[in-house]
């Protein structure tokens, strides 16, 4: 998608301009892990620039402290710039000032709040940018969520897979340390998980399993596939997940570990990387 960038510095620099997205910078090293698990994100004030990696992080209403999760491990594990944009700044953007950015992520919080706090048209623009003008979607516990059909629920969705929905993984303690099985030989991996979806699919089949929960006939922990034109990464878990979260259970894989795969998992969304698949 190299053919993308001069599309990508113009349009980003409107939004900046304008206000609606908020640069990071690769080189703003955070000192620690981020702490804290549930607070709701508006972006902040930084000084003006344009992100050269591509990405477009979602920190408005509904988001939890994951955002930091996310920013710490594109910032300290792949050392690169990134935009984010909070709720406002998301409903002013056109589907062509989404799609000149090669990824949104959406991250965890609460998936009826954040779809709820973003106009209907905003919802329908994402959709736009990601099956019909190739955007990128990584969808995190409940940008997952989101990404989903509501149905006739009364929340907003993006609806993204055009039908299909996803269940609660119906895990008993809450939070866990979930042993994640992978394919083709990979290790076992134990990553956080929080009230997040199972990832086999309802009302229709799509994608690839990436990764698959230890229990209950072992359903999707992580799935990949494409929705129309755009690469689409959705998963149920959070291996970004910080020291702090981490003391709740026992984990066997090392923080580092975790936070290497959870930078996997980002640049394969952001290039489109097919993972190895069951």
């Amino acid at each position: 998608m190299k053919h993308r960038v001069t599309v990508v510095t113009v349009v980003a620099l409107f939004a900046v301009v304008t206000g609606l997205v908020t640069p990071k910078f690769a080189n703003a090293q955070e000192s620690t892990v981020p702490q804290g698990v549930a607070a709701e994100k508006q972006a902040t004030t930084h000084p003006l620039s344009i992100a050269t990696s591509g990405i477009l992080l979602f920190n408005g209403t509904g988001t939890s402290s994951d955002v930091q999760a996310l920013e710490y491990v594109i910032t300290n594990n792949m050392h690169v710039d990134y935009d984010t944009v909070n709720s406002a700044g998301l409903d002013g953007m056109s589907v062509a000032q989404l799609a000149a950015y090669k990824l949104l992520i959406i991250p965890g919080g609460d998936s009826i709040t954040i779809g709820n706090n973003l106009a209907a048209s905003t919802l329908a623009n994402i959709k736009t940018a990601v099956r019909t003008n190739g955007l990128h979607y990584l969808g995190v516990c409940a940008g997952a969520f989101l990404a989903s059909y509501a149905g006739t629920s009364g929340y907003n969705d993006i609806n993204l897979l055009d039908g299909i929905w996803f269940n609660m993984y119906p895990e008993t303690a809450e939070p866990a340390a979930e042993l994640l099985s992978r394919p083709q030989g990979q290790s076992s991996i134990d990553v956080y998980w929080e009230d997040g979806p199972s990832m086999a699919t309802q009302g229709g089949s799509w994608g690839t399993i990436v990764a698959k929960y230890p229990n209950y006939g072992q359903p999707a922990a992580i799935i990949q596939g494409f929705a129309g034109k755009g690469w689409t990464l959705l998963q149920g878990v959070h291996p970004e997940a910080p020291a702090s979260w981490r003391a709740c259970c026992t984990f066997t894989t090392s923080l580092a570990d975790d936070l290497a795969y959870s930078a996997t998992l980002i640049t394969a969304a952001l290039n489109g990387t097919v993972l190895p698949h069951y």
